[in-house]
């Protein structure tokens, strides 16, 4: 581990509040557990969201075990998209982008296709206008430049 990442972890351990109830504890592990399973293949599967998944784990992990979820903030794969998230730092506009581009195909598809209840349409359009707005109001992370 490198100094980076560590004090990513040293950062969030210190906000993680175990929970005493071990049936609660133990709810939470295997929700984080399905939640980190979901979002990998959330990667792979572009109807199913990554983001999400990821983010609810965090909080499981930081309710449940100091261990998971200093793992998941420093996995080389997506524990600094988590970081930047849960730190405020915001998320690449490419990604915000790609994830309003990816939903809003989805929903529309979905409700030209497949949904014929007038409600479900207005349900499923409030929903993603709500996670637009959303994304929108998440700050954008400033990448830096390459030379």
């Amino acid at each position: 581990m490198n100094d980076n990442k560590e004090e990513a972890g040293e950062y969030h351990t210190n906000e993680i509040k175990i929970v005493s109830n071990r049936f609660l504890k133990g709810l939470l592990m295997i929700v984080g557990h399905i939640s980190v399973g979901l979002g990998v293949i959330g990667i792979f599967v572009p109807l199913l969201p990554t983001t999400p998944f990821l983010l609810l784990a965090a909080w499981c992990y930081s309710r449940s075990s100091k261990k998971f979820h200093v793992w998941l903030l420093n996995n080389k794969w997506f524990g600094h998209y988590i970081r930047n998230y849960l730190e405020g730092r915001g998320i690449p506009l490419k990604a915000k982008v790609y994830t309003l581009s990816l939903l809003w195909a989805t929903i529309l598809l979905t409700i030209f296709f497949l949904i014929q209840n007038l409600l479900v349409v207005l349900i499923l359009i409030l929903i993603v206008s709500g996670v637009t707005l959303h994304i929108y109001f998440i700050p954008t992370l400033k990448q830096k430049e390459k030379n």
